[in-house]
């Protein structure tokens, strides 16, 4: 069974008018059905041209669906859930909430990096 690739190399810095908010299918929808970071078969798999990707995979080693997000190059959150339906509506939560998130990423300066920082914090523990 083909492993669906997590690494990226490449990092694109966006100014704010050119951010995109829209999701789309992460290598064009060629990972769906594919083995994923958990080892659970990826059912979504979305990537943000902001340089973030979320997964949702059923069967994983650990719980029957799990939730993997992160911003490349900054943070990594795995969530699992016993219940496709939960799964499904978190995935949706969470994916808007990564998005507010990214936009802040674009303040700049100290006060820019300590805002988009605690956002980070603050989903982590808005979605445990």
């Amino acid at each position: 069974m083909k492993v669906a690739s997590s690494t990226r190399t490449r990092f694109v810095a966006l100014k704010s008018s050119d951010a995109k908010t829209s999701w789309y299918p992460f290598e064009n929808g060629a990972t769906l059905g594919l083995k994923g970071s958990e080892d659970g078969t990826i059912l979504r798999d979305e990537e943000h041209p902001q340089e973030a990707r979320i997964t949702l995979e059923r069967d994983t080693r650990s719980a029957p669906f799990a939730i993997t997000c992160g911003i490349y190059g900054c943070m990594m959150h795995t969530r699992f859930f016993s219940l496709e339906n939960e799964a499904c509506s978190q995935y949706d939560k969470m994916r808007r909430a990564l998005s507010e998130l990214l936009a802040t990423e674009q303040e700049g300066g100290p006060e820019g990096c300590r805002s988009f920082l605690d956002g980070v914090a603050a989903f982590v523990e808005a979605y445990p």
